[in-house]
C-alpha cells in the first residue's frame, strides 16, 4: 500500500500563564491508502492535538514547535495558508469530537453543507444543494430536503454526527480524521457509523486516522495503532500483534483492565495512579510513577526511543513486559 500521510518528529506546545504546556512530544507514524490507523490514550495524552496540529486548527495559544507533516510531497506544516485551505475541506478533512458544538448554531445546515463544496467544486449553489442531499442520503439520514432547512439546535447529536460525516466525506477526501467520532452517541448508531466508514475506506480507498480511548473500536476497525502517554508515542504495532502481545507497560495495563467475554471469572486490574500533568513533564518516562516494571534506568535516563521489537511493531520502553508464547492481550476473540 502506498502511503498518503507522515508524521515525522511532531511537537507542539500550549502557552498559558503558567508555564509551556508540552502537549505533544516527538510523534512519529504513517497513514497508509486504503487503511486506519487509531490513535488511542487517556484523555489529555495529546490525541486530539496531533489532529488539531496536521489540520492547521490549533487555537491561538498552540505552536507547532517541531517536525513536519508531509501529504503528497508537501509539509502541510510549512505551505501557504492559501494552499493549505485548497487541501482542508476537500483531500483532508476532519470529524470533530462534539458535533453539535462545530457546526454554527445561526446558520441552517444546508448553507453549512454546501459551502465547502462551492469553495472546493466552483458549483453552482442549486448543484451544491443536490450534492449535499445526496451525501445526507448516503449517512442513513430520512428526508434530506428537511434536514437540509433545519438548524443545528433542530437535529439530535447522532443527527448532528452524520451531518458532520456527510460534509467531511462528500468530496471523496484522501485522508479523513476522525477525532473519537462516536463518543456522543448510541451503540446501535455508533456500529451503523462505524461500518459506514469502514465501507468507505474499502469503496473509495479513503484513509482514516481514527482517535479514541474505546478499544472495542480499535479492534473493530484499526489496521495500525499508536499508543499514546504523555504526549508521546510508546507503542505502535498493526491491530492483531499489538492485542496478542502488547509489550509496554501502559498497554499491557490498558488490557488488563477490560472485561473479557472468554474468562468471565477474571479480575480486572485497573491502573493505579493518574496521567501525568504535561506543564511540568518530566525528561524521563512519563509512566514511571504508574509502572509496576519500573527500574533504575528508567528513573535516571531520559524518554526511551520508539524502537522495533519485532518486524512492524515498536514500543519505547527500557524494561518490556515479559510475556508468554500467546502474550497478554486480549487474543483471538478480541480482533474482528
Amino acid at each position: 500500500m502506498a502511503e498518503v500521510l507522515r508524521v515525522e518528529d511532531l511537537k507542539v506546545r500550549y502557552r498559558t500563564r503558567g508555564g509551556d504546556i508540552r502537549a505533544v512530544n516527538g510523534v512519529n507514524f504513517t497513514l497508509q491508502e486504503r487503511s486506519i490507523t487509531c490513535l488511542v490514550g487517556e484523555s489529555g495524552s495529546g490525541k486530539s492535538t496531533v489532529a488539531l496540529a496536521l489540520m492547521g486548527l490549533l487555537p491561538h495559544n498552540g505552536e507547532v514547535t517541531g517536525g513536519s507533516v508531509l501529504f503528497q510531497e508537501q509539509d502541510l506544516l510549512r505551505i501557504s495558508f492559501g494552499r493549505l485551505r485548497r487541501i482542508r475541506g476537500k483531500d483532508i478533512t476532519m470529524v470533530f469530537q462534539e458535533p453539535q458544538s462545530a457546526l454554527n448554531p445561526i446558520q441552517s445546515i444546508g448553507d453549512q453543507l454546501i459551502e465547502p463544496i462551492r469553495t472546493h467544486t466552483g458549483s453552482k449553489k442549486e448543484q451544491a444543494w443536490r450534492i449535499a442531499e445526496e451525501g445526507l442520503r448516503e449517512m442513513g439520514l430520512p428526508d434530506p430536503p428537511q434536514i437540509m432547512r433545519r438548524y443545528p439546535f433542530q437535529v439530535s447529536g447522532g443527527q448532528a454526527q452524520r451531518i458532520m460525516l456527510s460534509m467531511a466525506l462528500t468530496l471523496r477526501p484522501k485522508v479523513l480524521v476522525a477525532d473519537e467520532p462516536t463518543s456522543s452517541i448510541d451503540v446501535t448508531l455508533q456500529a451503523e457509523i462505524l461500518a459506514r466508514l469502514k465501507g468507505y475506506v474499502q469503496e473509495w480507498g479513503c484513509s482514516i486516522l481514527l482517535i479514541t480511548h474505546d478499544m472495542g473500536v480499535v479492534a473493530h476497525m484499526a489496521d495500525e495503532v499508536a499508543v499514546m502517554y504523555g504526549g508521546s508515542i510508546v507503542e505502535h504495532a498493526n491491530v492483531q500483534e499489538l492485542f496478542h502481545r502488547p509489550y509496554h507497560p501502559y498497554t499491557w495495563g490498558i488490557f488488563q483492565a477490560l472485561p473479557r467475554m472468554d474468562d468471565a471469572d477474571r479480575m480486572l486490574q485497573p491502573l493505579q495512579g493518574s496521567p501525568p500533568t504535561l506543564l511540568n513533564l518530566p525528561d524521563q518516562c512519563p509512566f514511571v510513577p504508574r509502572c509496576s516494571k519500573a527500574v533504575s534506568r528508567c528513573r535516571e535516563e531520559t524518554m526511551p526511543q520508539l524502537d522495533l521489537v519485532t518486524a512492524g511493531h515498536a514500543v519505547a520502553c527500557y524494561n518490556m513486559m515479559d510475556l508468554g508464547p500467546k502474550g497478554e492481550g486480549i487474543g483471538d476473540r478480541g480482533v474482528n
